[in-house]
């Protein structure tokens, strides 16, 4: 099944509609090449300026990003 992703996911993303796993794998690229994980605790993503319009500001458990993400995808 594909989603469409809003246009600040689309930013991270890369793509306007792609399937769930997808947006997960690319999300966790960002995530790793703009270094956004905590480097003590690296289960808190500590948001950039593009990532924090999809996650919010503060700093978030990786166990919440998948709901985070539905916030983004229709």
């Amino acid at each position: 099944m594909t989603y469409t992703v809003s246009a600040d996911l689309q930013a991270i993303v890369g793509g306007k509609t792609l399937t769930r796993p997808e947006i997960v794998k690319k999300i966790w690229a960002y995530i790793k090449a703009h270094k956004c994980q905590d480097t003590k605790n690296r289960r808190m993503i500590v948001p950039d300026a593009k990532l924090s319009k999809v996650i919010g500001s503060r700093p978030i458990d990786m166990m919440k990003l998948a709901g985070c993400l539905s916030k983004h995808i229709k």
